[in-house]
């Protein structure tokens, strides 16, 4: 395996939901690359569907985490970036592609980071609200990103024994 491969598996391993997060701001700079990276993700039939609304106001940030059922750790990250996708008939597959590429381009460059659920949510349509956005965007994440205050621990996770089958189930 050459260094490359080694690297994007050890960052694939590495990276954790991080709840608890230090005030000292995220780089605009880094900001952009993790939503370049989002918007590079996997699309059906390259319809790209989506949008990602930075947020690095404390008060909005309060506001999101005030209507999230469980992202209240959102006021305390520097930032949340919000994944918001045009209602085409993938558009939960096009934007979880693009979020997961958001969690591992912030693990890369060392930030921490936690998926809020969206679309499912009774509050979707209040962000997308909140956030300005023309009403047929679906909210399909929200994720806090920072520096974690605290080591996250890792869940545990089946062994690949257990879910791995080769040619039929």
């Amino acid at each position: 395996m050459d260094d490359r491969a080694k690297y994007a598996l050890d960052v694939l391993k590495s990276r954790r939901s991080h709840r608890k997060f230090r005030p000292d701001p995220v780089a605009r700079e880094d900001l952009e690359r993790i939503v370049d990276a989002g918007r590079l993700a996997a699309t059906a039939r390259n319809v790209q569907p989506w949008h990602f609304v930075v947020v690095t106001d404390p008060a909005m940030r309060r506001r999101i985490a005030e209507i999230t059922e469980y992202g209240k750790f959102i006021a305390d990250a520097p930032a949340c970036i919000v994944v918001l996708c045009e209602d085409t008939k993938y558009f939960i597959e096009d934007g979880s592609a693009a979020t997961q590429n958001i969690l591992l381009a912030a693990e890369a460059l060392g930030l921490g980071t936690c998926w809020v659920a969206g679309d499912k949510k009774p509050y979707a349509s209040d962000i997308v609200k909140l956030l300005g956005a023309p009403a047929n965007m679906k909210l399909v994440a929200h994720v806090a990103v920072g520096r974690s205050a605290q080591e996250a621990s890792r869940a545990a996770k089946k062994p690949v024994a257990e879910v791995l089958h080769w040619e039929k189930f």
